[in-house]
């Protein structure tokens, strides 16, 4: 029996998905093994262990600060864990004991974000850097989410490739009854929904609707998500060049994702960089064609399943969306090949490969007896 600390900080989050299906299968998974939850204050009442080998404990030191480097420390060492999983890059740099870390992508260091003080962020990127760069070094093991991301961090840190595992993350299907936004029934629309950040490329997503307008004059485009600074920059420049059919529904419930993915003549990612691609296997797994874009992991995630472009061409992007929109046979393809790409995909499996992983790190200290 071990003792494993799973910082779990990020958890409300918008990708805290991963770390609350990790959590929710190694419940069902790990009878053996006492398991401490790092949870931010706030978050402590919302998550309660499922089994009495798991407990929670409030973590106040906030990611990328001093407290995180000395008085998360403090608090890890005095949990005397075995092995300590960073489920995100941010971690004490010297923390002496047994670690996994999970990286998601290398997004944030190559991209900027305009809702950020420039100077602000770009400190940020430089000592995210550092952390990852440190972490990749200092882990007995890694954990990230696609092949694409196993290569790009090796190449970044400089480290073999032998030391990263692959954990493949999933969609699951969304339980809530679908709920119609009447502005959009009976009504031909693409959509995305997520993040505006400058990575997704939305500008380009509006270019290419525009384009598509000149042949579907009664096309929407819905784009959902909660609306921030980087949102409202989005639907005023929309509004600006009197971009007609743009909707910006802002945060939308379980039940009317479920049913835009449901009815939306295709999900479009357009994408720059991407770690896994959840949202676009979200929505195949609803029945939605996906019309993604070609960069970073997308293809090895979606596979035969999508249909791609180019995201740095507009052009690219409507002719792919085009194809999809006069084309019912391969739309109805997409849809069939969509859901069962998005079933071969599981949880339980990523969870179950993570214990195993946990279970090969503590073999290799000779003061626990092998798994």
């Amino acid at each position: 029996m071990a003792s494993i600390v799973i910082d779990a900080r990020e958890l409300r989050t918008s990708s805290g998905r991963y770390v609350e299906r990790l959590l929710h299968y190694l419940q069902k998974l790990d009878k053996k093994n006492q398991y401490s939850v790092l949870l931010k204050p706030q978050d402590m009442a919302g998550w309660q262990p499922a089994r009495p080998n798991f407990q929670k404990v409030a973590c106040p030191h906030k990611e990328f600060s001093f407290a995180e480097q000395l008085g998360l420390k403090r608090q890890i060492n005095s949990l005397r864990p075995d092995l300590v999983h960073f489920t995100f890059p941010q971690q004490p740099i010297r923390y002496q004991g047994k670690v996994v870390t999970t990286i998601h992508d290398l997004t944030t260091l190559r991209f900027n974000n305009p809702d950020k003080n420039r100077l602000a962020y770009k400190f940020k990127q430089r000592v995210y850097g550092r952390v990852i760069n440190r972490a990749a070094h200092k882990s007995a093991a890694l954990i990230v989410p696609s092949k694409f991301v196993k290569d790009d961090v090796a190449r970044f840190a400089g480290i073999s490739s032998d030391k990263i595992s692959v954990t493949y993350e999933a969609a699951d299907s969304i339980r809530d009854k679908p709920q119609p936004l009447g502005s959009l029934e009976g009504k031909q629309f693409i959509m995305y929904v997520g993040r505006p950040t400058p990575h997704k490329n939305l500008e380009r997503l509006v270019e290419a609707f525009v384009r598509l307008k000149a042949q579907h004059p009664e096309l929407k485009l819905v784009l959902a998500g909660k609306k921030d600074a980087n949102y409202s920059r989005v639907e005023t420049s929309a509004r600006e060049h009197t971009i007609r059919g743009v909707v910006f529904a802002g945060y939308v419930s379980e039940g009317r994702l479920r049913w835009l993915y449901q009815n939306c003549a295709a999900y479009v990612f357009p994408s720059l960089s991407e770690g896994f691609g959840l949202p676009g296997l979200e929505a195949m797994r609803h029945g939605a064609p996906v019309v993604s874009s070609k960069a970073t992991c997308l293809p090895e995630i979606y596979g035969k399943a999508a249909r791609y472009f180019d995201p740095h061409s507009e052009k690219a992007m409507a002719k792919a969306v085009n194809e999809v929109l006069v084309n019912k046979a391969l739309r109805s393809k997409l849809a069939k090949a969509g859901k069962a790409r998005s079933q071969q995909y599981s949880w339980q499996r990523m969870a179950q490969q993570t214990l195993s992983i946990y279970d090969e790190v503590l073999a290799k200290d000779s003061s626990l007896p092998p798994p």
